[in-house]
């Protein structure tokens, strides 16, 4: 097989390894693999599994997300962000509108009371 220059998987995982400063031993030997079985992974030689997708990534301190997409990890964790502030504005709507309703009531009720007097 030829080498496949083409996989952003190995070379997401190649630039973690080198950002680290590591060798391609010392990640081999952590991860229980031969050096020759990291280097097809990183080169996109060796498809791997998903648990050995999950251990590299717990290795680096990333996400499978990150491993799989690079700089893609960002964005996604932007909507994250937006998503969770839209929950809470739709929260805080939620019991403005839960007043706003018990208001109408209590107006609605005195409402009532004057028109029985």
């Amino acid at each position: 097989m030829t080498e496949n220059n083409e996989n952003p998987l190995g070379q997401n995982i190649r630039m973690l390894r080198h950002k680290r400063r590591l060798n391609q031993a010392a990640v081999a030997e952590v991860l229980g693999l031969s050096i020759p079985a990291y280097s097809k992974i990183e080169t996109g030689i060796t498809d791997i599994n998903i648990s050995r997708l999950n251990q590299i990534a717990e290795f680096y301190s990333v996400t499978v997300t990150s491993l799989l997409y690079g700089g893609q990890e960002p964005q996604q964790k932007n909507l994250e962000e937006e998503n969770s502030a839209l929950k809470a504005a739709l929260s805080q709507n939620r019991e403005e509108l839960s007043r706003l309703q018990a208001k109408c009531i209590d107006l609605l009720d005195e409402l009532m009371s004057k028109n029985e007097d």
